[in-house]
């Protein structure tokens, strides 16, 4: 009987992402047939394999209660508590049957394409756990956040323990020149020290009482989020109420400088307004199960996009003065 092998790409992240350990099957929401199996687990950095009894100390010994919850002291310079780190497998489901093919789709990786895709099938799992959970501090993830990515293949079995047969690490850089992994302390290439500075001088600005945050600014980041993450209808109606929050605020700082961004932003109102109404319940556009709008071409997603990069544009030249 061939080999079967199954190609996957993995991130790890310091932190439990939200979902129970175990692996998710993943379906086409238009066939129902199977188009990712996503494999979560946590690897717990307490010395405690994931499993033991709350109470097993070193070594696995188990502690009385009445020992395990007496006060300790703690000394004037902890060591920093271990955290838990999550490993999320994205496996595609279509197995090889030739290790050769399995080599050949490493080599060929395409490694902005194959992590992105694979990161939007990891928040689109986040997402729907924290619809099922009800939980607003659920959030999803950036590759940038990643402690490593892997590519690699192995059998069944095997990567749907969180294993392999053959990996290579993805170093990852954003589109501001971010690095996943350590290297994350480093700039990469075209960032210069400039974009590190703006952001330290406005959350300085902000927490000194030197500047205000607008309502606008949380909302267009929040439609940025659904829009990358192709939920449309959510989109539509975020950027519908930034961008009439935007116009009354940005004039109301007597800002001339932003005078003609302002007039574009109200010229391109009345389309997003028009995509927001798409998104209402009976007007055609709405969600599956899993947050993903449906269907795709009920809304125009080049409006919104258009309209949400001219909105952000805005708000980085309001940024530019320093406040």
């Amino acid at each position: 009987m061939p080999q079967q092998l199954f190609v996957f790409i993995q991130l790890e992240f310091p932190w439990k992402l939200g979902p129970a350990d175990g692996r998710y099957l993943i379906r086409r929401s238009d066939d129902g047939e199977p188009e990712h199996v996503v494999v979560l687990g946590t690897l717990e950095a307490t010395g405690r394999p994931i499993g033991a009894p709350a109470g097993a100390g070193r070594g696995g010994v188990w502690l009385p209660r009445r020992l395990r919850e007496r006060p300790r002291s703690i000394p004037a310079g902890p060591e920093p508590a271990p955290v838990s780190t999550s490993r999320v497998t994205v496996i595609d489901p279509i197995s090889l049957s030739a290790e050769s093919q399995a080599r050949a789709w490493l080599a060929e990786l395409d490694r902005e394409r194959e992590v992105g895709a694979a990161v939007t099938v990891v928040n689109r799992v986040i997402h729907a756990h924290r619809i099922a959970v009800a939980d607003p501090y659920v959030h999803e993830v950036a590759a940038a956040q990643a402690l490593v990515i892997r590519a690699g293949w192995g059998e069944g079995e095997q990567v749907a323990d969180g294993r392999w047969l053959h990996a290579r690490g993805l170093p990852w850089h954003d589109g501001r020149g971010a690095v996943a992994g350590p290297a994350a302390v480093r700039r990469g290439p075209g960032r210069d020290r400039s974009w590190a500075l703006r952001p330290q001088e406005r959350l300085a600005a902000l927490l000194g009482a030197r500047g205000a945050a607008l309502v606008c600014e949380e909302l267009a980041l929040r439609a940025r989020e659904d829009l990358d993450h192709g939920r449309l209808a959510h989109a539509a109606l975020e950027l519908d109420r930034a961008l009439a929050l935007a116009v009354p605020e940005l004039h109301g700082e007597s800002r001339q400088d932003l005078a003609i961004r302002i007039a574009e932003l109200e010229q391109l109102s009345s389309g997003v307004h028009a995509q927001a109404e798409l998104a209402l319940p009976g007007n055609h556009a709405g969600t599956d199960a899993a947050g993903a709008d449906q269907p795709p071409g009920a809304l125009d997603e080049e409006i919104i996009a258009h309209a949400l990069r001219r909105l952000e544009a805005t708000l980085r030249a309001r940024t530019a003065a320093g406040l």
